[in-house]
């Protein structure tokens, strides 16, 4: 495995967790999603949350999502487009999205 340099540009790449119904069924698998950066890479992604999670990463499933039209008024626009990433994790590795008390 390379070593892996702290730059605040890689680690802004993950933006935040989904939290949905789906995604939590993802995590009985050990699956865990998060939106990030358009122009994240998956090896980029994959030491990223190895380095901030302190976990082991399997497999990395990345899909950029279509922009989505809105409305304002008379005014037509588009909602911006995002990235979204699935993270397999080894077995007996887990990342803790809820505090505990």
């Amino acid at each position: 495995m390379t070593k892996f340099l702290y730059n605040s540009t890689t680690i802004d790449r993950i933006k935040y967790p989904i939290l949905t119904e789906k995604t939590t069924q993802f995590l009985e698998n050990n699956k865990y999603s998060f939106i990030v950066d358009l122009k994240a890479d998956k090896n980029t992604l994959k030491t990223t949350i190895e380095f901030l999670f302190d976990v082991k990463v399997i497999k990395v499933n990345t899909c950029k999502l279509p922009k989505k039209k809105r409305r304002v008024g008379k005014y037509l626009g588009a909602k911006s487009q995002y990235k979204k990433v699935i993270v397999t994790l080894a077995q007996g590795n887990r990342i803790s999205l809820f505090a505990e008390n």
